[in-house]
């Protein structure tokens, strides 16, 4: 047998109505539907949900907290229309179950009609949901050929591990479709379906199924699969479905669903791209930021163009090191949606280059990652900082006196690491050494002294500094074999752990860097004229990100409300003028110096703060918040 679709036209002309429906709309005089979309287009599949009316109000904000899988297009209003859904359109298939019954939480029957149940339905409501139905077509629009199951089955759809927003007793999991999509037609195909269905058409997760708790996809949990061919990706929507599992968990005396792959044709409008799209902060952008395991973002083009552009702002030159040579495009970008991802971030930082003085560290480097600190915290994301034990004293108390005056909101735990066995690496980045369950998903190095190809560790004028240095590098190796870290180095020179992706680079074109080139790689390679500058960059690219619809409903998988764009305590964590020339007069204090001429003062890298540092900060916020 082909597919069948149950299709039902709620309409006011009466040839196209079904008997059942003409004689509601004879004693109705017309169906009392309040329509949800505000939208133009044609005629809408949908499925229904049919509750007591006690519980259509907290339905109804539990659909507008979850719009993604759960878009309502209207509802009937109590007590005023018996739905007449209690036949169908000459013509389909009336021995297939076009409703499922549920009492208590548990699907008790698959039903053809609701006839039988004619007066309990006096006393429900009606919900319509648009349906991923709509992605079919979108396939041919792209100019892709469609992917339909084995069998002409409807589309698989899986549940997941994320949850849905909770509403007055109303909660469950987010239920996802997936579709193989080529490689290579991934941004086609995500910009198409964004651009015909709005809201509705962005997907929730690109890569790897277990991200989103999904084990098996050749075992979905309603439909049937697709399975994904070499060179494709899979890719997941949001699914109507998702009502299921809401009403099965509430456990209601009765209700009653639409079937899986069953749908309604209505009046009610098919949604159109919200203007927004056809403008570069609304037009997707599709990036790779996992190999392992395989995970793309998305955010919007706007996004990505601020993020080039603070890119290029931090890749001057003021040292006239070479550090030109280094750059690749979208280093930035790719960290900071990687970031933007994670849960639980590792900073490190700590150059002890003024091997003679006490302490030796540098004020490059501290000052940009208690910078990204204070924006991670503001996202509500786990931050950490590792440093050499021989320093544990200084950052604590740089720590304790940046909460003191601002810079930072809460205390950041500062831990060490002296490696020692083999196994010690993977010890402390995971729980109880399993690598499936890592501490950690993200580690940055910001001006943090990296290992050279001998083991040892250089300054800029060649002098070995491994006396004064902790091995934390073997923590950036080991999470090149652990799937689910991420890792960012951030340098200005060369010899800063994270920098041996481009350490061919270092070596042919940096003074000295045959000898002092880092061997140590980092995922993303960020350089910047000054590393602080870099961790600058980094918080701003994440309030970028943050504030955009775009990259927000992806991290939120389309589930639960939005953020505002750019929420107030996003704005008050990134750095400022004020909050550096504070975070840098801290440093002093504890007689922290200048990284090239040596001196106790207001500068970084022999450059004056009023003036060069205090100008980067500022335009790189103008270029953050739009103010240019």
């Amino acid at each position: 047998d082909g597919p069948v679709t149950f299709t039902m036209t709620f309409t006011l002309h009466p040839k196209s109505c079904p008997l059942a429906a003409i004689r509601s709309l004879i004693l109705q005089k017309k169906p009392n539907i309040r329509n949800m979309s505000s939208t133009t287009g044609g005629p809408r599949p949908a499925s229904v949900v049919v509750l007591h009316r006690a519980l259509a109000p907290a339905f109804e904000t539990f659909c507008q907290a979850n719009r993604g899988p759960l878009p309502l297009l209207g509802r009937s209003e109590p007590g005023k229309w018996a739905w007449p859904a209690l036949g169908a359109i000459s013509g389909t298939r009336m021995d297939r179950p076009q409703f499922c019954k549920y009492e208590f939480g548990a699907c008790t029957g698959s039903l053809t009609s609701l006839e039988e149940y004619s007066e309990q339905l006096k006393d429900m409501v009606t919900f319509f949901l648009g349906c991923s139905a709509s992605l079919e077509g979108v396939w041919e629009k792209a100019g892709l050929p469609r992917r339909d199951p084995p069998g002409h089955g409807h589309v698989g759809a899986y549940k997941t591990t994320v949850p849905c927003a909770t509403v007055a007793g109303f909660c469950c999991p987010l239920v996802v479709t997936m579709r193989p999509v080529p490689k290579d037609k991934l941004e086609r195909l995500v910009q198409a379906s964004c651009s015909l269905m709005g809201e509705q058409g962005h997907p929730v997760h690109i890569g790897d199924p277990e991200l989103l708790g999904i084990r098996d996809l050749s075992r979905p949990d309603y439909g049937d699969p697709v399975p994904c061919q070499p060179g494709e990706v899979p890719v997941f929507w949001p699914s109507q479905l998702t009502s299921l599992e809401a009403v099965s968990g509430y456990q209601t005396p009765l209700a009653f669903t639409s079937a899986p792959g069953s749908t309604v044709m209505t009046d009610l409008k098919d949604l159109e791209a919200p203007a927004g799209c056809l403008t570069p902060e609304g037009i997707p952008e599709v990036h790779p930021i996992s190999q392992d395991p395989l995970h793309y973002s998305i955010t919007s083009a706007l996004a990505v163009q601020k993020i080039r552009e603070l890119e290029t702002v931090i890749a001057v030159d003021p040292g006239n090191r070479g550090i030109g040579h280094l750059l690749r495009k979208d280093e930035l970008l790719r960290a900071s949606l990687s970031l933007s991802h994670a849960h639980a971030v590792l900073l490190t930082t700590g150059f002890p280059t003024h091997f003679n003085h006490e302490p030796p560290e540098e004020t490059d480097g501290p000052p940009g990652a208690i910078a990204l600190a204070a924006f991670l915290q503001a996202l509500d994301k786990g931050v950490s900082m590792i440093v050499d034990r021989r320093a544990l004293s200084l950052f604590q108390k740089l720590v304790e006196e940046a909460v003191e005056q601002g810079v930072l909101k809460t205390p950041i735990p500062i831990l060490t690491y002296q490696g020692g066995s083999a196994g010690a690496a993977q010890a402390f980045l995971c729980d109880e050494r399993d690598p499936q369950s890592p501490r950690f998903d993200h580690l940055v190095a910001i001006e943090r002294a990296g290992r050279a190809a001998d083991g040892n560790y250089y300054n800029a004028r060649k002098m070995n500094i491994k006396h004064l240095v902790d091995p934390i590098d073997d923590l950036f190796l080991v999470a090149q074999k652990i799937p689910g870290i991420s890792s960012t180095g951030v340098g200005d020179g060369g010899n800063e752990l994270g920098m041996g992706k481009v350490k061919e680079a270092v070596k042919s074109h940096i003074r000295n860097g045959d000898v002092i080139a880092c061997d140590v790689e980092a995922d993303f390679a960020v350089i910047a004229g000054v590393s602080n500058w870099g961790g600058y960059a980094l918080a701003c690219a994440l309030y970028v990100l943050n504030s955009c619809e775009v990259h927000g409903r992806y991290l939120r998988k389309a589930a639960r409300p939005s953020h505002a764009p750019g929420e107030q305590h996003w704005t008050e964590a990134l750095p400022s003028v004020a909050k550096e020339e504070k975070m840098l007069s801290i440093l002093v204090q504890h007689r922290v110096r200048s990284g090239v001429s040596g001196n106790v003062g207001m500068e970084v890298d022999g450059l004056p703060f009023h003036g060069t540092h205090a100008q980067m900060i500022q335009k790189l916020l103008d270029v953050t918040t739009g103010r240019q």
